[in-house]
């Protein structure tokens, strides 16, 4: 089970419509049930990064991350995605 990190400044609005997406294109590449996201604050990320697989972040990586990183924007964008896909692939594999 990877344990995804999923961050935006306020830990609720934006990172709610990565997560959307983040979750349909898991699912549409067979990990169902084979994760789990919880959302946080920026500001949180490198205090909670240690009990995760990866961050997913629609800012720049915080300094002092546990985990690594992925650029979340294309996710929110809907566009430019190939980059951060291939990255969390990787990641889930």
């Amino acid at each position: 089970m990877k344990r995804i990190l999923l961050a935006c400044g306020s830990g609720f609005a934006t990172s709610t419509a990565v997560r959307t997406r983040l979750e349909r294109f898991l699912d549409s590449h067979g990990y169902e049930g084979a994760y789990t996201i919880r959302q946080c604050k920026i500001a949180e990320a490198p205090r909670l990064s240690a009990g995760f697989d990866f961050l997913v972040a629609t800012m720049m990586a915080p300094q002092h991350l546990e985990c690594p990183y992925v650029n979340g924007v294309p996710f929110l964008l809907g566009e430019n995605m190939a980059a951060s896909e291939r990255a969390v692939l990787a990641l889930m594999g």
